[in-house]
């Protein structure tokens, strides 16, 4: 996740690489990296104002004053991130939705939460998983594949930033999202959040790491709360701990079942599930596990769901890339219905799938991809004429944009991609990506 610096999950330069102040790259083992070091870039901000730690913009710092600032700001982001108060109903935290028994993401198998002053404003996309966040780009039009890919020429197209449009590029931006959303913790404007800020439990450890005058300043608080957060979604132990199963295997410390060996191989194979060419199952070159997630923004089109309130209006469709909560692309045609590639670790968790939650266990998910053109009927709704209403999520103005790539673009009638048993066998193989502190 970019955070404004190149942080990378093995290598972080601090502050930007292109900076005056750039450093050179530093590495640590995947998995044995301290929840400091891969804060510390959060902590090092470079005003030249030559301010004291204890603000919201202070000037360099020892690598020991970084390290800790950093954990202080990790403390604060962890009781901000379960503080209820910090929402217009006074019973939302962040963790309400990205609960971290349930790998932060939803415990629920709604297609989305409720919020707003009285919860009961319902959301318009599936909550996702805020584990494995830290290595995505910046979002970009024009990705090129790195090393491990072997060619890059290929411009790859949209890809990187967060949430499923891909419209913040760093956690403190995220963090924003919620906190003002109309139809999530609702509060009506910076300010609000500051106020209840104000008058938490750790409001002085708040004030001892910006400024005793920090709440004072409304926008710079505000700007300090959501750093605070961003900073604790770096805690390697909590949201990237590379302890599932595979990883292990991966260290030579585990071993797969033949099942399981079959399902990666089908996973990888690209006559077969060909999930590996968007969900990257090897290590990259300089030994970073793998990330199940190439960050791009594709159009798969999952079957409209009738259970999100907003697709009650026929003339609602969530475009992804192209709108309507991300504006700065609207009216892109090649942009409508794209949606990130999300990370397929800790998946065996989740109870709905895709950016519209429209399917609520993972064999479907997986057999979805496997039969979605050659058996549409299986899928998508049937029309008054007895027609099959193919990806009836998007308008067909923008079916040019649907991912072809296998095991999609068959013929209906056509042989699936999968048989039954190859799909048990797959999923078999993620559940293996289920890290250990989830593990039941």
């Amino acid at each position: 996740m970019s955070y404004g610096f190149a942080i990378r999950t093995c290598e972080s330069r601090i502050p930007d690489a292109n900076g005056p102040h750039a450093m050179a790259p530093w590495k640590s083992s995947p998995g044995k990296r301290p929840l400091a070091l891969a804060a510390l870039a959060f902590a090092v901000l470079w005003p030249a104002d030559g301010l004291p730690a204890g603000s919201v913009h202070p000037g360099p710092m020892s690598r020991a004053e970084a390290f800790a600032r950093a954990e202080a700001l990790t403390a604060l982001g962890r009781k901000m991130f379960f503080d209820p108060s910090l929402s217009a109903s006074g019973r939302q935290a962040c963790s309400s939705c990205h609960d971290p028994g349930h790998a932060f993401g939803p415990a629920s198998a709604a297609p989305v939460e409720m919020g707003g002053p009285g919860l009961d404003r319902p959301g318009l996309r599936a909550v996702p998983s805020l584990r494995y966040l830290q290595a995505a780009p910046a979002f970009t039009e024009h990705f090129y594949d790195s090393e491990d890919e072997g060619d890059e020429s290929v411009d790859n197209g949209p890809t990187g930033g967060l949430t499923w449009d891909g419209r913040a590029d760093r956690g403190r931006d995220q963090a924003r999202i919620p906190l003002l959303s109309p139809f999530e913790m609702a509060n009506k404007d910076e300010a609000a959040v500051v106020a209840s800020l104000a008058k938490a439990s750790y409001a002085d450890a708040f004030r001892k790491a910006f400024g005793d005058d920090v709440f004072d300043h409304p926008g710079d608080a505000f700007d300090a709360a959501v750093e605070a957060l961003g900073t604790f979604e770096q805690s390697s132990a909590d949201f990237y701990p590379y302890s599932s199963r595979y990883d292990a295997f991966l260290a030579g410390k585990a071993q797969l079942t033949a099942r399981e060996l079959h399902g990666r191989a089908l996973f990888e194979d690209e006559a077969k599930g060909n999930c590996a060419s968007c969900h990257l199952s090897e290590p990259s070159n300089n030994g970073e596990p793998p990330q199940f997630t190439d960050y791009g923004l594709i159009a798969v089109v999952a079957p409209r769901n009738a259970a999100i309130p907003a697709n009650a209006d026929p003339a609602y469709v969530d475009l992804g890339l192209c709108g309507p909560l991300r504006t700065d692309f609207k009216g892109r045609a090649d942009y409508c219905g794209l949606f990130k590639t999300p990370t397929l670790r800790n998946v065996a968790l989740r109870k709905s799938f895709f950016h519209n939650g429209a399917f609520h266990t993972l064999r479907d998910a997986v057999a979805f991809y496997a039969s979605r053109d050659s058996d549409p009927g299986r899928w998508y709704p049937t029309k008054a004429n007895g027609m099959i209403d193919k990806y009836d999520d998007l308008p067909k103005a923008y079916w040019k944009n649907l991912n072809q790539d296998p095991p999609f673009g068959r013929k209906p009638g056509d042989k699936p991609a999968l048989t039954d048993a190859e799909i048990d066998d797959i999923v078999a193989f993620l559940q293996t990506l289920t890290d250990a502190d989830q593990s039941p």
